[in-house]
């Protein structure tokens, strides 16, 4: 052989062992995946397929139960001497609200020591028309006569104490005052008299109104274009500037069947429990009433949306190394829920905590 022959052969040697020389291989993408801690910071929730509510907002203010009061009247005309309770007071069964000196509760005890004068008198005749009866110098017309006036003498002493009784009884005294005390355990929720006041006998108004609170009533006001939003028993969350991170759960209790004319608006009654105390008469409340339409759309919770560059997105969750973005068109917007038209399936598992911080990652992630 030649040595053009011999290199000519070492060529093709070393072609064809480089055609079966294995090719390099393509660098493997990895997907995101949540690692162990990142996986305990985010919270899930799913997808529901629920009735679309709707909500009407409304102002109103706290009042107190009117059914369940106790409003307190003066016994009789006269000065308030003292008054010992004062607006927001909470008082006891029994407590003194004021004292009063009465011209009325000071002639009532007069009247008493007269009537019992006369039946001290009328107590004697009758003795003495006894004995004479016994002794056969009186008649027995005498002695009946003698014993009619003593219990004619009687009945008008118990006619007297029982208007003293209704006046106060023992909150009286002989020389005209009398205290009012509270029927219930409560709060002053009104107050119409002050130490130094007088009361005439024909004003006819209490002076005080004690509530125990224990439930209120939020008034609210309903414009014309949104009565037909509102009806007895629907759902009501109520707000109030005082506690502006807790909501009060409560339902619509009365409609009035009448427009105010001054402002052209429907008065609605809420009723709510107060067990804690916390709601106060003349309060500012935001009133939200809600009601569920018969139509069905998909619900997602809000805190799960994303939005960005005008759209909105959630995130999917199927797995750690599952995730996924979905676009949502969203139709309505209900406090925590979302009505959309699609993008998810019912069911589906949504981040609902740190999801922007996944959200982030997926789009990095090619």
């Amino acid at each position: 052989m030649n040595k053009l022959t011999i290199m000519a052969s070492l060529v093709l040697l070393i072609s064809a062992t480089a055609c079966h020389e294995k090719q390099p291989e393509k660098a493997e993408v990895k997907k995101f995946a949540l690692s162990d801690s990142m996986e305990k910071m985010i919270a899930l929730d799913s997808v529901s397929n629920s009735f679309i509510s709707t909500e009407t907002s409304l102002s109103g203010e706290v009042s107190f139960n009117e059914n369940n009061v106790i409003k307190v009247f003066p016994r009789g005309s006269g000065q308030v001497i003292e008054s010992k309770v004062t607006l927001g007071d909470k008082v006891k069964e029994g407590q003194v609200l004021a004292v009063i000196k009465s011209a009325d509760i000071a002639g009532n005890y007069a009247d008493l020591a007269s009537a019992n004068a006369d039946i001290a008198i009328a107590q004697r005749e009758f003795d003495n028309t006894r004995s004479l009866f016994k002794g056969g110098i009186a008649s027995e017309r005498e002695l009946n006569e003698a014993k009619q006036n003593l219990a004619k003498a009687k009945a008008a002493k118990n006619k007297i104490q029982s208007v003293l009784s209704i006046n106060g009884g023992q909150n009286t005294t002989s020389n005209g005052t009398y205290v009012l005390t509270s029927p219930i355990d409560g709060y002053i929720v009104e107050k119409k008299v002050n130490t130094g006041n007088f009361i005439r006998s024909d004003m006819g108004d209490y002076l005080f109104t004690i509530s125990d609170l224990k439930d209120v009533w939020i008034n609210a006001n309903v414009f014309e274009d949104d009565i037909a939003k509102v009806k007895e028993g629907y759902d009501v969350e109520v707000y109030t500037l005082a506690y502006p991170d807790k909501t009060f759960i409560g339902k619509v209790d009365k409609l009035s069947e009448v427009l105010d004319p001054t402002n052209k608006t429907m008065k609605v009654r809420v009723k709510l429990e107060n067990k804690e105390g916390l709601l106060k008469p003349s309060m500012f409340a935001k009133v939200i009433v809600s009601n569920e339409e018969k139509a069905k759309a998909l619900c997602v919770p809000t805190k799960a949306l994303i939005s960005q560059d005008g759209k909105n997105f959630v995130v999917v969750y199927k797995g750690r190394d599952n995730m996924k973005i979905a676009e949502v068109s969203i139709q309505k917007i209900i406090g925590d829920k979302t009505f959309i038209n699609g993008g998810v399936n019912e069911g589906d598992k949504l981040i609902v905590s740190n999801q922007l911080l996944i959200f982030q990652q997926l789009l990095d992630t090619p």
